[in-house]
């Protein structure tokens, strides 16, 4: 019997080095569809394969996901009939930069509007 294949869970970086060989399909996810596919899986089964916290707080956080501790590893590859969901942030600059009063009384202003879709992804061959 052939080896399950883990789901890969990828950001912007990460999803450039696994498309090293192979042909793909991707398609956007909605974010309950990423909910879903990530819920199906046992948290052995789901590698974490970027170093970013704040992507973790979208998942967690945003998305609904029940918090898991999902194992990082570094892939360079992924191997033919392997999936994997990726996290894309998109990050545009603030057109209003308002200045607030943080809880401390320091001011802080916005910067930047950050956006998150989802992308699925499938190594074909």
């Amino acid at each position: 019997m052939a080896e399950k294949n883990p789901l890969l869970l990828l950001d912007n970086s990460s999803t450039m080095s696994v498309l090293n060989e192979g042909e793909f399909k991707c398609q956007n996810l909605t974010f309950e569809e990423a909910r879903g596919i990530i819920d199906l899986h046992d948290e052995t089964d789901i590698l974490r394969c970027f170093n970013n916290a704040d992507i973790e707080t979208i998942i967690f956080d945003y998305l609904g996901i029940s918090k898991r501790n999902f194992v990082y590893k570094h892939i360079r590859n992924m191997r033919p009939g392997q999936d994997a969901i990726v996290f894309k942030l998109y990050i545009t600059r603030s057109d209003s930069q308002p200045v607030i009063q943080a809880d401390d009384g320091v001011e802080a202003k916005k910067i930047q509007n950050v956006f998150v879709y989802c992308q699925y992804l499938m190594r074909l061959s």
